[in-house]
């Protein structure tokens, strides 16, 4: 009997060594994630949302968590805390692990399961859109349109516990995603708790879905996968806003993901499948469809080619949407529900920021100041328009040779140029729209990542964002009786987000220098030194 062989310690190099240790403390930054995690599923039982017909806001637990001011506000801290500990050792991983190496998917994908575990347990954070699910697929089960009906149109609507803007406001959301809402509450017979299953379940399926393909096309396109495995998919604010706010976002980018890699692996018809699917979840995803028709048409392909790809792209999905529509009898309805978030903006997306600070200039002057913000909204959106058509139309001119790898051939190098394309038009969309949701940027970054962020100033500006955005969730919705003072219990979320935030960025010894230019750090250790 033969036993395996083992390198003895004294047989590595140094370099092998040295990843070898930095492997094993890595172990530290999983804990500490997990913690992070564990600490939010504490958190969410006092401020996590809950409808008002739910079983659940009847136990001692809950009772004590959310009526208590005390407890409400422990459990706002053990939040805020958890999740930039959460931050902190995504962070550290990338210091112990940036190698790269075999040995660092292991790591990798053990993070990634024990950071989620415990998010899958909690109550929904930071976000509503969970409830609107469940009064949308109440819809669907009494014979309503929910692109023509809010659901206001329900009796007792008011006790599913979904946010104000999806009272009234018709569904955004595909045929595919309507179906799984509809089933999801007739298995619930009622219950609410029950109903949320399915959708927790969907959006672990999309981030299962990025875990796999999103290192499959960072490998395709030359770059390390463990590297886009760890910067794309264990990100806390996608970890965050897709597991814990319980977001049909995961799966939507889940399934576009995985077309795009069968596309651009030469299975178009796959490819398209999967795209479809994904615009049946959430229909933004049409953004990708003319993309992957230039995949299929290849890299020596001319404009006769590229058309008749588009065409037989385009007549594939549509086909497959209408037969959906036509199964459920409404049709393309979602087409005319798109605009449904553009109701609203927010201060930091900056067409939303501009058109409303123009409107309030206009309206001082005795002007139509809501016109004026619809005209410069309207501007945003066909400029983003524009932008999308101009960048599947122009020429595609791949990297050249060496610049994504050693010796990737042609066909990879036009995979990369076509899908960096598509994370421009997508980009574009984004930052042209008035709302601007923390989830849009985890978009953005899964497109970005599959096609190449390097180190440097790139990698530091995921960095601000992440950090920004993670800050943006903690302050956002947090679900509070009316008889506590939400502004006390906001304030508190702001001061430990805030501070939290500092620390990691200023003052902790291990994570403050990345966000430092590295002639930065360098001056630092000399001064300390």
């Amino acid at each position: 009997m033969t036993t395996p062989s083992v390198v003895a310690p004294e047989t590595r190099s140094p370099v092998e060594t040295d990843r070898v240790v930095r492997r094993g403390t890595a172990q530290s930054a999983v804990w500490q994630g997990f913690a992070g995690s564990l600490m939010l599923l504490v958190g969410s039982f006092g401020v996590g949302w809950l409808a008002s017909s739910s079983s659940l806001i009847r136990t001692p637990l809950l009772i004590i968590a959310r009526t208590t001011p005390v407890a409400v506000i422990i459990c706002t801290v053990l939040l805020c805390a958890g999740a930039l500990l959460l931050l902190r050792a995504w962070l550290r991983l990338y210091q112990h692990l940036r190698g790269w190496d075999e040995g660092s998917r292991p790591v990798l994908v053990k993070a990634l399961a024990w950071w989620v575990g415990p998010m899958m347990f909690a109550l929904p954070l930071f976000s509503r859109d969970s409830y609107a699910y469940i009064g949308q697929g109440r819809l669907m089960l009494q014979g309503l349109n929910p692109y023509t009906n809010g659901i206001s149109a329900l009796n007792n609507y008011f006790s599913l516990g979904p946010d104000t803007l999806w009272t009234e406001a018709p569904t955004p959301y595909g045929p595919l995603f309507l179906w799984l809402e509809q089933g999801s509450v007739w298995l619930a017979n009622g219950s609410p708790e029950l109903a949320l299953v399915p959708f927790r379940l969907a959006s672990l399926a999309g981030v299962v879905l990025l875990a796999v393909y999103v290192p499959r096309l960072a490998r395709l396109h030359g770059f390390n996968p463990h590297r886009a495995l760890w910067l794309g998919v264990l990100n806390p604010v996608l970890l965050i806003n897709f597991v814990a706010s319980v977001h049909n976002d995961s799966l939507m980018l889940g399934l576009v993901v995985a077309g795009i890699y069968y596309a651009s692996v030469k299975h178009p018809i796959a490819g398209i499948l999967l795209v479809t699917a994904s615009i049946a979840i959430k229909p933004i995803t049409l953004i990708a469809l003319p993309f992957v028709g230039l995949l299929w048409a290849g890299s020596q392909a001319g404009w006769a080619r590229k058309f008749g790809r588009w065409a037989a792209t385009l007549a594939i999905s549509m086909g497959l949407l209408a037969a959906m529509g036509l199964v459920n009898g409404l049709g393309f309805g979602w087409l005319g529900a798109l605009r449904t978030s553009s109701t609203v903006w927010i201060w930091y997306a900056p067409v939303g920021l501009f058109s409303h600070i123009a409107g309030f200039a206009v309206g001082l002057v005795g002007g139509a100041g809501s016109l004026a913000i619809d005209v410069i909204q309207n501007i945003g959106q066909g400029v983003s328009i524009l932008v999308v058509v101009g960048l599947a139309f122009v020429t595609v001119r791949p990297v050249r040779a060496g610049g994504l790898g050693p010796e990737l051939p042609q066909e990879q190098r036009y995979s990369h140029a076509v899908v960096r394309r598509m994370a421009w038009a997508f980009a574009a969309v984004v930052v042209m729209a008035p709302m601007i949701q923390p989830w849009y940027m985890v978009w953005l970054l899964v497109f970005f990542t599959i096609t190449g962020i390097k180190d440097g100033w790139p990698l530091r500006t995921v960095f601000y964002l992440s950090m920004f955005f993670t800050l943006i969730a903690l302050t956002d919705q947090l679900s509070v009786f009316q008889w506590i003072p939400v502004a006390v219990v906001r304030g508190v979320a702001i001061g430990v987000g805030v501070a939290g935030a500092l620390y990691l960025m200023l003052r902790d010894k291990k994570t403050s220098g990345l966000y430092r230019p590295a002639r930065e750090r360098g001056a630092a250790a000399h001064r300390a030194a």
